[in-house]
């Protein structure tokens, strides 16, 4: 809560510094008597001053608080740094100068005709030497005492009583007053056109940075792209690698052939061969790549040196053969520049020739891989259909051409046997059931009846039993059986691997990699390079993003300096 004073006039006491009725000098000083702390005497009314003096100390006083208070607001909007407050603090300590803040000091000294920011002037605190030196120490004293009694005044009554009194010979007489309006006026005014210096000093420094640092550059970049550089000549041109077309078949490699995704990797194999060393000096070998721009009439800049290495041509091709891959449309578009137009076209074509090689290249290299182990399977299997053959032969050698007929005679020579013996026992049964039988026959019948059950026993073990030497006949037939069955599976497998050859074979012609040009090159009639206004316009917006970069970065740095 703020209470309005009631009192209508303040300060109607004379200064000490103003005069008065007392002494004044250093004699009135020190006969003042200590000041005593406390509430002062309430003043008589026959002390008290008239009131047209009271009047004129009012408006003595009240104007040169208020400058004062201006002086130290326009010193304030002046923008001094940190680093210029702290040297205006420590040469007011130096001068012995009593002040309230930074901005108070930068006031008194400049009062004083004191440069608060140049370090010479802590000099002029050494009292001379020589036949002068008395007067300059006067001199340099009654500054001081000015000073002092200026500070006094602005101090509050309890600090300046606490200061060394001083006090010049002669009372201090106020100069001519102007009113507080026209003094702010006169002010205000100079620090306009202090505030109009130093902008139109900036503005001077900046057009001069600018002109030296961006203007001046791109003037030198324009002329030598009006006047120096020579004219080069492009020859643009396009082409496709693509695949032949799919018969047949599903899935989604059928439905990926017909697009670009198919020979993408071709394509970008291609783009990388154009942009190798190895066509670079194909190039060269063709159709003299270096001697082309090693030509007297070329710009230094362009121009390559008579004993330039293959890294230095190399460079230059990479500058002035430009391919890129669209991956959207599939296609290789590709950029040849030349100092002649006829021969930025051949060195155009001669590079296509060089992809088309390529493509094929790596065509036939799938192709043969893709065929490699379907031949290797073929000849696998035809080599175990040979030994199973041979095997089947040999067995088939040493034992008999056909076991499985020779089975069959013995089985049918068994059965004749088997019957015969059961005829011969039906005789001899017959024979016996006679009361009197013929003794002759009866041994007869007995004898043929050995005879056939050891012919049939001798037939049986051919069949399954194997005599000195030799296997029986179900032996070899197994042998014989399993010999056929190797080779009917070897004759499977190689039927097999024959098809998997043809599919095989197939699938290689249907990945046949082609080269097709789309844009074909056409030497041009008028240079392409240098586009002298663009790149005039280019060097200038980099030469000023170069110097606003290195600005910003001062900047940043000389205030976090000064801060």
């Amino acid at each position: 809560m703020n209470t309005t004073p009631k009192a209508r006039k303040f300060r109607i006491r004379r200064s000490p510094a103003l005069g008065g009725d007392g002494p004044v000098g250093p004699a009135a000083s020190a006969a003042a008597p200590p000041p005593v702390p406390g509430p002062s005497p309430r003043p008589d009314a026959s002390q008290q001053m008239p009131d047209d003096q009271v009047m004129m100390d009012l408006d003595i006083v009240a104007p040169q608080e208020e400058t004062i208070d201006e002086q130290i607001d326009a010193i304030r909007r002046e923008g001094l740094t940190g680093r210029q407050l702290r040297m205006a603090r420590r040469v007011a300590q130096k001068h012995n100068i009593a002040f309230t803040s930074d901005f108070d000091a930068v006031r008194l000294l400049r009062a004083a005709d004191i440069d608060p920011f140049q370090r010479s002037t802590l000099l002029d605190l050494v009292i001379p030497s020589g036949a002068n030196a008395p007067e300059q120490g006067e001199a340099k004293l009654n500054s001081r005492k000015a000073l002092m009694q200026i500070a006094t005044a602005k101090l509050p009554a309890h600090q300046a009583n606490t200061l060394p009194q001083t006090a010049s010979s002669q009372a201090l007489v106020p100069g001519e007053e102007r009113s507080p309006a026209v003094q702010r006026a006169i002010e205000i005014r100079e620090i306009q056109l202090d505030i109009a210096r130093r902008r139109r000093r900036k503005l001077a420094l900046l057009f001069t940075r600018l002109a030296f640092f961006v203007f001046l550059p791109t003037l030198v970049c324009g002329w030598y792209f009006y006047t120096m550089a020579t004219p080069m000549y492009a020859t643009k041109s396009s082409f496709l690698v693509m695949k032949a077309d799919a018969q047949g078949g599903g899935g989604l490699p059928s439905l990926l052939s017909g697009t670009q995704f198919a020979t993408q990797q071709d394509s970008v194999a291609v783009q990388d061969y154009l942009q190798s060393r190895d066509a670079m000096m194909r190039l060269d070998r063709d159709m003299g790549f270096k001697a082309h721009f090693q030509q007297d009439f070329i710009d230094p800049i362009q121009r390559l040196d008579p004993d330039a290495t293959d890294e230095a041509a190399y460079r230059i091709y990479k500058k002035n053969v430009k391919i890129g891959y669209d991956p959207t449309e599939g296609a290789v578009r590709m950029e040849v520049i030349a100092v002649d137009p006829a021969i930025s076209a051949e060195f155009s074509r001669h590079l296509i020739d060089y992809a088309e090689e390529r493509v094929d290249e790596l065509s036939r290299k799938k192709r043969q891989d893709q065929l490699k182990d379907s031949i290797a399977s073929l000849e696998a299997a035809k080599e175990d259909r040979r030994q199973a053959q041979e095997v089947l032969i040999g067995l088939q050698e040493a034992t008999m051409l056909d076991p499985q007929g020779e089975i069959a005679s013995v089985r049918s020579l068994i059965s004749t046997l088997e019957g015969q013996i059961i005829q011969k026992k039906l005789d001899l049964n017959t024979q016996l059931s006679n009361p009197r039988p013929n003794t002759a026959k009866v041994d007869s019948l007995r004898t043929e009846l050995a005879l056939l059950e050891a012919e049939l026993g001798t037939q049986n073990r051919r069949l399954t039993e194997a005599a000195a030497g030799t296997d029986s006949l179900a032996r070899k037939a197994a042998d014989i059986q399993m010999a056929q069955a190797d080779l009917a599976t070897a004759d499977m497998f190689m039927q097999s691997a024959l098809q998997n050859l043809k599919q095989t074979e197939l699938e290689a012609n249907r990945q046949v990699r082609y080269l097709t040009t789309s844009v074909k090159p056409v030497a041009p009639d008028e240079p392409t390079y240098p586009r002298k206004f663009e790149n005039t316009i280019l060097s200038f917006l980099v030469f000023a993003g170069i110097y606003l970069m290195f600005s910003l970065t001062s900047s940043i740095l000389r205030e976090q300096v000064s801060t």
